[in-house]
């Protein structure tokens, strides 16, 4: 018996090694989506590392062979744009952070209120509003721009800050982010007790549902915000008068007269890098809610 189990061992052990080696490496395949992972940040960040040093190149240094060293012109750039029309960049910049910011609450509440009540009442027609909603997501802005345009003119509302703000308001891709996560987040047991020990829907959705949504409405906030700071259509298309431009209409005014003023190249990339501080700003004040959530969901499990 111990002869035939000294035999069989070798032949358990060559079985073994054979099967480990017809299975592909691991550490190989981990590699693939790393790389892919890398490209990709690449791909993304490359432009905006171009943008940040060209921001400190003079008109000469710009418009002579490009390298990725930076330049000695970044202080001039500043007080360039800073002179510029009496300093309208900063007007463009504070436009901006109106629409984005007061655009953004307004849409994270309207979505709040909306996913909640999607997510929790059963009435009749609601899923087929939430599928009309969900066809709004694939809809491309660009089509609803000319009829946004044209409810703004009858309202007597175009070239206004109400004409960039209003359209904003409703988003149905924060609608539908809101109702999934309302879903997930507020139990209904939850919204039951509530009702039994006798408390009101508002105060079920505010003391209870809200403080529940926070990480999925901070989400919601910051893509609106994105959406609208890097919003032009919209804009090109409601306003007129140059000082209500938002930053990205503002620059594109700079980039047009560029091809008659060379030198304004400098100030709209000097410009391109500042209006992109805010929204770097931004994601680092507000990632700390996706980090608090997922350490309160650690401490639950």
């Amino acid at each position: 018996m111990s002869s035939l189990a000294v035999h069989k061992a070798p032949a358990a052990a060559d079985a073994t090694g054979a099967e480990h080696s017809n299975r592909p490496p691991r550490r190989r395949l981990s590699l693939v989506p790393t790389i892919t992972l890398l490209l990709g940040a690449l791909y993304c960040l490359l432009p905006v590392a171009w943008v940040v040093i060209a921001s400190t190149k003079s008109g000469s240094e710009l418009f002579s062979t490009f390298t990725f060293l930076p330049g000695s012109g970044f202080t001039d750039n500043l007080t360039d744009l800073n002179a510029y029309r009496d300093g309208i960049y900063w007007q463009w910049m504070a436009n901006s952070a109106l629409y984005a910011g007061l655009g953004a609450l307004l849409s994270t509440c309207v979505s709040a209120f909306s996913g909640y009540a999607l997510a929790t009442y059963r009435f009749r027609g609601r899923e087929t509003m939430f599928n009309v909603l969900l066809a709004g997501v694939l809809m491309p802005p660009i089509i609803l721009a000319i009829p946004q345009y044209l409810l703004m003119a009858q309202a007597d509302l175009t070239d206004s800050y109400w004409s960039v703000l209003l359209p904003q308001v409703l988003s149905p891709y924060g609608v539908y982010l809101a109702r999934i996560y309302a879903a997930a987040a507020v139990p209904s047991d939850v919204v039951e007790a509530g009702r039994m020990d006798g408390a009101g829907e508002w105060r079920i959705f505010t003391r209870i549902a809200l403080p529940m949504m926070i990480p999925g409405m901070v989400t919601v906030f910051l893509f609106q915000f994105v959406a609208v700071w890097n919003n032009f259509l919209l804009p090109y298309i409601m306003l007129s008068d140059d000082e209500k431009f938002p930053i990205t209409l503002g620059l594109f005014t700079l980039l047009e007269q560029g091809a008659n003023t060379p030198a304004l190249y400098t100030l709209v990339i000097t410009g391109a890098f500042l209006a992109v501080l805010p929204l770097v700003a931004l994601f680092l004040v507000i990632q700390r809610f996706w980090s608090l959530d997922l350490l309160s969901g650690a401490v639950k499990s």
